[in-house]
């Protein structure tokens, strides 16, 4: 009996690459109006990576993008935002230098700067975290002793939700272990995608950082456009480092590190931040196909 089962053809690019190197890589599926949600999370779930982005047809922007874990849809990703419109650049189906994105949570403007791709990021939000912050450290295997003094713990929003974590230096940052489960508990009950842990001391770079998102099942992540925008946001108004630029460095902590490169810049108007855009590079890395069952 032929086999009739729907195959779909994934690529894989590393976002927020430098010098050719490193990155997190991300699935983009094009023409995936056909596809289903049950689909999708099928196909996220067998790609096996941090998130994969659909692309198919919009009503309201140039694109519609759709972004799954391996375990659930989330509104945004920076990540594979970077991995999608970088690949349609590249096969010449995106040829503007401006684009838009629709997502679940609305639409969003895409810049292109030869071929690296800056996603639009709202207004930042900040929320106190002080009831969560023994167990947040917990989590992290640290104690208040390993933190930036009077730098504090903040829950930032530009899109996404994270628990922003200000320790003192790279060497914190390296020996940090990670409790899942704990980690898992806290974003349940502050609603987050996960943790974004920085040092400022580095060089070449404003800040190097970790993220961790067991809750969507990310035990840790290379790149994160959508927790570089909070952070950025984070540094300008409660480290007051009044530049409206940044360079953030992610992954060189991981077990297999994959250092990775997030440009960030801030629109800032009479000293309050207005939005941002957040983005890299994307480099094809190879291409799957992926049987759906049924």
């Amino acid at each position: 009996m032929e086999n009739s089962k729907k195959t779909v053809t994934v690529q894989i690019l590393n976002a927020f690459a430098e010098n050719g190197k490193g990155g997190n890589p991300a699935g983009v599926v094009l023409n995936a109006d056909t596809l289903s949600d049950k689909n999708k999370l099928e196909i996220a779930k067998k790609v096996g990576l941090s998130e994969t982005a659909f692309v198919s047809r919009s009503q309201t922007a140039d694109f519609k993008l759709d972004f799954f874990t391996p375990n659930k849809q989330i509104a945004h990703c920076g990540h594979a935002t970077v991995a999608a419109f970088s690949y349609l650049k590249q096969q010449e189906v995106l040829k503007s230098e401006s684009s838009s994105k629709e997502t679940i949570d609305g639409k969003r403007n895409i810049e292109m700067q030869g071929d690296l791709a800056f996603m639009e990021q709202l207004a930042p939000t900040y929320v106190a975290v002080h009831p969560q912050e023994d167990n947040i450290l917990a989590s992290l295997g640290l104690s208040k002793t390993d933190l930036i003094p009077n730098a504090p713990i903040r829950l930032a929003n530009t899109g996404n939700s994270f628990v922003i974590v200000p320790v003192k230096g790279q060497e914190v940052l390296k020996k940090i272990v990670p409790d899942a489960d704990l980690i898992s508990k806290v974003s349940e009950t502050l609603d987050l995608i996960g943790y974004y842990v920085f040092a400022v001391d580095t060089t070449n770079y404003d800040v190097t950082t970790r993220m961790f998102a067991p809750r969507y099942g990310i035990p840790e992540e290379a790149g994160t456009g959508m927790a570089a925008g909070p952070l950025a946001c984070y540094l300008f108004d409660c480290l007051h480092l009044k530049k409206e630029s940044f360079r953030i460095q992610q992954g060189k902590y991981m077990a297999t590190p994959s250092p990775s490169l997030i440009m960030v810049n801030l629109k800032v108007e009479s000293g309050k931040i207005k939005s941002l855009m957040a983005g890299g590079k994307g480099l094809l890395d190879r291409q799957l196909e992926i049987e759906l069952d049924g």
